[in-house]
């Protein structure tokens, strides 16, 4: 008898992380599918709140994980690309795109034995992925085919176990049913401390739906599960945030607030909201009572609050998205300290990503981050040459010293966190795509290290009063021109992740100007110091800017080229 407990229970708990497992790998299969194509709607369909909202519930309905929806969108909140207004419309959209996993729960759980679709889709699943002919979707079949078996398991296990029948849990369960709205309250509490526990809202409604289904567990109460699992999973998205900008934070609080307030009005008409959603599917409900009708009824009953309970919640608070927001902004005051910077990471701040795919993403587009600002050194630089005032030069050169410094820590945090990123599970392009992004980190800090010995060079120019012919700052100002077209076309190159073989030979092109220009510049400079234009102090420090000019092209032209390497690779 013991041992028959035993291995139910442990059926049980299986099931659920069975569940659980297919939930991630299915979830990933998708995100690897889609690639940057979730990043770019995220990007671009958020034009109003209404177009938030659908965005939101599309790429969450897509990916079957409203995390990797927030995560996204508490990064481009904290990068600048959406304001904290579009960032509440898609979060509210993903709280409604969450929902479509219960259905498939209802579909997957339902009367229709689900194994032989679930052992067929593993076998073509397994084909995908061993014979390399399509390994994401071979992931996303693999996942949903675990996921339903999970799903099929649990079903049947709760069955066989006859939970109404085990005096101890129905007592238990009558007893904390009987509460009236404290036992709301207490259900509201459990499921969101276990949402947060587990971290999967979908593993919590896949315990609702047994433990409702098979007729111990109350509807009402069971309905009292699913809004406390709406509360804890917006814990999720508050920490990820936490180490994030202050606008990354009132986004992710909004989460809360958004969810808190959806409770809050769905307790006042609480009863008369569930019997309404039982009645739709010919229920009939009576408080703290679990329904005699079929599994799949009940299934359906949850499923459906689940959905109308976000929708309406959305309906009303997307015309109060500006008073939402200036909710959060009174919760999290902006502080001084917490402006963000040139020091800051500005995408990857909020850790990694829901899958490795996705990361890389976000890690490509810090990579452009650091691309611009040493492109701004370049300016810089420019600035120090022509600068007569004394104070403004000493302020400028102050600059260049500090970005240098925040070339060296952007150079080693992406790093780091593309290390994190292969430690996960990449397919040998995505090893690769790290090793160039490596490669190309490496390359935008040696810009940032010759910028910063440029400035050197000027400063010394300046306290030991050399002064330059006219033909040495032309050739100066020429060669500062032909490293900043460079560089501007390096940062296109990074923002657009592309390169085309027209635009990677006019780099070239560019590249072979600037070797071609030193080396006449050298021979030139020789002949000069020998015929007295100009002292070899003067002349050494002049060849000394213009060789930290032509090594930077070189580490310009490095970065070009993993760049196409990595576009005409694939």
């Amino acid at each position: 008898m013991a041992t028959g407990l035993l291995v139910n229970v442990m059926t049980l708990v299986g099931s659920v992380a069975m569940l659980m497992y297919g939930m991630k790998v299915m979830s990933e299969g998708l995100q690897k599918m889609a690639g940057s194509k979730l990043s770019n709607v995220l990007g671009t369909m958020t034009t109003n709140r209404f177009t938030g909202v659908l965005t939101g519930a599309f790429i969450t309905a897509a990916v079957q994980s409203s995390t990797a929806t927030t995560v996204m969108t508490v990064s481009f909140v904290s990068a600048g690309i959406l304001s904290l207004a579009q960032a509440i419309s898609v979060i509210m959209g993903a709280n409604i795109g969450t929902t479509f996993t219960a259905w498939i729960m209802v579909l997957g759980g339902g009367s229709f034995d689900m194994r032989f679709v679930v052992y067929a889709a593993i076998i073509l699943a397994v084909g995908l992925i061993h014979y390399k002919r399509n390994t994401n979707l071979g992931e996303f079949l693999l996942g949903l085919a675990l996921m339903l078996l999970g799903l099929t398991t649990l079903k049947i296990n709760a069955t066989d176990m006859h939970l109404d029948q085990i005096e101890p849990v129905r007592n238990f369960f009558i007893a904390t049913s009987s509460w009236g709205y404290g036992s709301y309250f207490l259900y509201l509490l459990v499921g969101g401390i276990l949402t947060f526990a587990v971290q999967s809202s979908a593993a919590i409604m896949a315990i609702t739906m047994t433990l409702c289904s098979t007729h111990v567990l109350p509807i009402d109460m069971g309905i009292s599960l699913v809004l406390g699992e709406n509360i804890g999973t917006t814990i999720t998205s508050n920490i990820v945030a936490l180490s994030a900008s202050v606008q990354a934070r009132r986004a992710a609080m909004a989460h809360l607030v958004f969810n808190l307030f959806g409770v809050i009005w769905v307790l006042c008409v609480f009863r008369w909201f569930v019997g309404a959603v039982c009645s739709v599917w010919e229920v009939d409900f009576t408080p703290g009572v679990p329904s005699d009708v079929s599994p799949d009824k009940l299934n359906a009953v949850l499923a459906t609050f689940h959905t109308s309970f976000n929708i309406i919640n959305t309906m009303i608070l997307i015309g109060f998205v500006p008073l939402l927001e200036k909710l959060v902004t009174l919760i999290i005051p902006s502080k001084p300290e917490e402006r963000l910077t040139d020091t800051q990471l500005h995408f990857i701040s909020g850790g990694l990503m829901s899958t490795s795919e996705l990361s890389i993403l976000q890690a490509w587009k810090e990579i452009h981050v650091f691309g611009v600002r040493t492109q701004r050194m370049v300016g810089m630089i420019h600035d120090l040459f022509r600068e007569p005032d004394e104070e403004l030069f000493s302020k400028t050169a102050a600059r260049v010293e500090k970005y240098e410094g925040i070339c060296d820590r952007m150079e080693y945090e992406i790093a780091q966190y593309l290390n994190q990123v292969a430690d996960g599970r990449l397919s040998d392009q995505s090893k690769h795509e790290v090793h160039k992004m490596m490669r190309i980190v490496s390359e935008l800090e040696s810009v940032g290290d010759a910028n910063y010995n440029l400035s050197r060079h000027l400063i010394h120019r300046r306290e030991a009063k050399i002064q330059y012919t006219p033909y040495q700052e032309k050739n100066i100002e020429m060669m500062l021109y032909l490293v900043s077209n460079a560089e501007t076309m390096m940062v296109q190159a990074l923002e657009q992740l592309n390169i085309t073989t027209d635009e990677f030979m006019e780099m070239t092109n560019i590249e072979t100007e600037i070797n071609n220009f030193r080396d006449e510049l050298k021979t030139q400079n020789l002949q000069h110091i020998t015929d007295k234009e100009y002292d070899y102090s003067t002349g050494v420090n002049y060849m000394d800017i213009i060789l930290e000019l032509e090594k930077m092209a070189d580490y310009i032209i490095n970065v070009d080229e993993a760049l196409y390497e990595h576009k005409h690779d694939k």
